[in-house]
């Protein structure tokens, strides 16, 4: 194993996003990073725009695993991944979240006795439904080094027994807010989007890729009734996943909202910062939507970021049309002071690197 010398698994859109603040901290400590892009996610404007936009270092190795089955996926990826581990002899692998990609590279790093690191870990659902929990409970397990974008994470792992398994947890924020603070600037320098789609009034931003809503026909049909309602009172916008899209299609389910292509990072932080409001079953953009100051309805049962229900800035209104319009009514006009240190104030990758200076 080679000493300050780590690779790093991506492959999804907010991986991206998180590994730009983490990289561009990496440099600074003079930290090598390797990055592997699986291929998880590999549409332009879902993959390649964040490596342009955000000056993200460019994979050493694309592994171009994509659209199958989630065990078919994984398993490429565990296969894949390992060759590199033993190529590369890193001393340690780091992963993000809790995709396919995060799972395999996690699996890989831990079969080879290499050192695995956990960005955004101890995170919860309680829905073992969700592909997402899976990965991310399995990947803490066997990770050495845990890092926790907030106290309930920690909570999380200490009623699991983590106390008394052989890695390091730390409390060190979340580090999609370092990104979002970071690029913000840039953003309303080079986007032009608001003024693209003309959104001179006030708008809703929503998304939906949950495959508990997307692969849940009663589900789907629900959520699209519920933003075609409210889009009748408030303009709806929502960039949406080709998945998502092609699901939509299937199932002759049609939104009566303004439906656009998938957006790059600095649009989005546009549409964010200029919208009244976000709807979204993303667990990213819960987040985004506070750290700019707006309140938002998550399309679930529950949520990992508990914290933002919680402190008001976030409602929770399941997957019924019913359900969904009494949120509108109940937060289109609410007022909070989002004044308030939940996520660690754009300092978390600062101090991921320090961390990692002192461990490899």
């Amino acid at each position: 194993m080679q000493s300050r010398r780590i690779l790093t698994i991506l492959g999804a859109r907010p991986q991206f996003i998180k590994a730009a603040a983490v990289s561009r901290q990496l440099s600074i400590s003079h930290i090598h990073e390797i990055i592997v892009h699986t291929g998880q996610h590999f549409d332009d404007n879902m993959s390649n725009i964040f490596f342009r936009e955000m000056a993200i270092p460019s994979p050493a190795y694309n592994l171009n695993i994509n659209s199958l089955n989630h065990g078919a996926m994984t398993g490429r990826m565990l296969e894949q991944i390992e060759e590199i581990i033993l190529k590369e002899k890193p001393a340690a692998v780091m992963v993000y979240g809790d995709t396919n990609s995060t799972l395999a590279g996690a699996l890989a790093a831990v079969k080879l006795h290499a050192r695995v690191i956990h960005v955004e870990a101890g995170l919860r659902s309680f829905n073992m439904a969700m592909p997402e929990e899976v990965n991310r409970i399995l990947t803490d397990r066997i990770s050495n080094l845990l890092f926790c974008p907030t106290q309930a994470a920690i909570n999380n792992l200490k009623a699991e027994g983590f106390d008394r398994f052989n890695c390091e947890i730390i409390r060190n924020g979340d580090v999609m807010q370092d990104s979002a603070y970071f690029y913000f600037d840039k953003a309303k320098a080079s986007s032009n989007i608001i003024g693209k789609l003309g959104l001179t009034n006030g708008f809703i931003l929503a998304t939906l890729h949950r495959q508990e809503n997307t692969d849940n026909p009663v589900n789907l049909r629900q959520i699209i009734d519920g933003l075609n309602l409210i889009h009748n009172e408030v303009l709806v916008v929502m960039p949406m996943h080709p998945r998502t899209l092609k699901i939509l299609k299937n199932q002759n389910i049609t939104p009566a909202f303004t439906v656009i292509e998938p957006l790059g990072y600095f649009d989005m932080l546009m549409l964010i910062n200029q919208c009244k409001l976000v709807m979204t079953d993303s667990g990213g953009l819960q987040k985004e939507a506070f750290f700019f100051g707006k309140h938002c309805i998550t399309l679930r049962e529950q949520t990992e970021w508990v914290e933002l229900v919680e402190n008001g800035f976030n409602r929770l209104a399941g997957t019924s049309s019913d359900s969904i319009y009494a949120a509108f009514t109940e937060m289109i006009d609410k007022k909070s002071n989002f004044n308030i240190d939940l996520y660690g104030n754009g300092r978390a990758s600062v101090r991921i690197a320090q961390k990692l200076k002192e461990w490899l």
